[in-house]
């Protein structure tokens, strides 16, 4: 396999060019939502890219993968996974990614991350989700490869796939990887109470989704490119599916396109 090269660039679009780095994206992906974003980073940095792929496949139905993941979880095994060829050893850049399953990267990656050193190098993470998981799983990351510089990376809600092609473009200009204009995000206001306006954008933006049943308190707002982005604070309450879970404090990004509705992008807990 040739080895793709990528030039990092410093901060500063005018600056100078470091020396030409291999790139390597790695990832693993079950529905091709993570498989969409690998093949966009590869295009657009010219990196080799492999699959992680597993020796007996997880079934396509989400209700018999979360089974099965949650025995081999109480059985404490991971799935086996396909011999790998690239070597490692010989890349400056990792990618890698994964879809969020139980609030980290799926047990694939798990498997794969027991058999590599990535010491030494940079790593990037990128994955899919169905409302968060990037920044647990970066923590996860960082504590199982500790002498790898890990960037913080970048995350998508498999509901936003179509917006995934532009901010990976402007997610790789930012950290360097690629050519381009940098964006410079403006800074958060100050956490407020949230206003009726306020609360309206929140619960627009969560309706519909199963898996929140949250109340805004609180926001920060800043203006964004073709738009506002808010950062809410809300109150988790149980879900009639889960009476026992107790209430949690999480935070609630939400973008608002100029003559576009409520999204939210991503959960932090």
């Amino acid at each position: 396999m040739l080895a793709a090269t990528v030039v990092a660039m410093t901060a500063a679009c005018s600056g100078p060019k470091e020396e030409a780095q291999k790139v390597l994206v790695v990832y693993y992906s079950q529905l091709g939502h993570t498989k969409a974003v690998a093949d966009e980073i590869a295009a657009r940095t010219g990196a080799d890219i492999e699959e992680i792929a597993m020796v007996n496949p997880y079934d396509t139905s989400f209700g018999a993968t979360i089974e099965r993941c949650m025995q081999d979880r109480e059985e404490g095994v991971l799935p086996e996974i396909q011999p790998f060829a690239a070597n490692v050893a010989d890349y400056d850049v990792v990618f890698i990614g994964f879809p969020v399953w139980f609030g980290t990267y799926a047990p694939p990656v798990t498997k794969w991350l027991e058999g590599v050193d990535l010491g030494g190098k940079k790593v990037v993470p990128f994955c899919t989700f169905g409302s968060g998981g990037l920044e647990s799983s970066v923590a996860d990351l960082r504590k199982c490869q500790p002498n790898a510089d890990i960037l913080d990376g970048y995350g998508v809600r498999a509901a936003r796939m179509d917006a995934m092609p532009k901010e990976v473009e402007q997610y790789l200009i930012d950290a360097g990887f690629v050519d381009g204009e940098h964006s410079v995000a403006e800074p958060w206001g100050e956490q407020h109470e949230v206003s009726a306006d306020e609360a309206a954008v929140f619960d627009a933006a969560v309706d519909g989704y199963p898996m929140l049943n949250a109340k805004a308190k609180a926001v920060a707002v800043r203006t964004v490119v073709d738009g506002t982005e808010y950062l809410f604070t809300a109150v988790n309450m149980p879900r009639e599916d889960r009476p026992d879970q107790a209430p949690a404090e999480i935070q609630v990004f939400v973008i608002v396109a100029d003559g576009q509705a409520p999204v939210f992008t991503r959960v932090v807990r």
